[in-house]
């Protein structure tokens, strides 16, 4: 497996994994949405994204969006995507995909990552706590602009 970070050169296979990610959501197929998306993350420098392959061939993904902790004024990171094609789920690509994450942080001298996922997503928490992410009790709140 190799672990890779996505350049424009690699926006097909980030974009085939991305919509598989969405429709596992429950979202419509929407290549050309996706890739507009995506495109647009890269070439604008506002997300760093992550390919795993296998053989060659794309097998997850992961979306690390930048934040900021105000009070110890370092850098962070939000892992707001993180998805592993169903034939190669406990194959140690969600736990690499993890390691890059930490690993990126590390080099970029940020103070903690951090992601949110579903509650009935047990799968993914037995992962992230096998990896020694901790749950957080804090509440998140959403306020809808459109």
């Amino acid at each position: 497996m190799e672990i890779i970070r996505a350049e424009l050169i690699h926006l097909g296979d980030a974009a085939f994994l991305f919509d598989q990610y969405r429709q596992f959501y429950q979202q419509k197929s929407d290549v050309e949405g996706v890739l507009q998306f995506l495109e647009e993350r890269i070439r604008n420098n506002e997300s760093i994204i992550f390919l795993a392959y296998a053989e060659d061939k794309p097998v997850g993904f992961m979306q690390l969006y930048p934040t900021f902790s105000s009070i110890s004024i370092q850098r962070a990171w939000v892992l707001n995507d993180l998805f592993v094609d169903v034939d190669y789920r406990h194959s140690g690509v969600g736990s690499a995909l993890l390691d890059a994450a930490s690993a990126y942080g590390k080099k970029t001298n940020a103070k903690y990552l951090m992601l949110q996922t579903g509650s009935e997503n047990f799968p993914a928490q037995r992962l992230y706590e096998s990896k020694q992410w901790k749950k957080d009790t804090d509440l998140f709140y959403r306020f809808d602009l459109g």
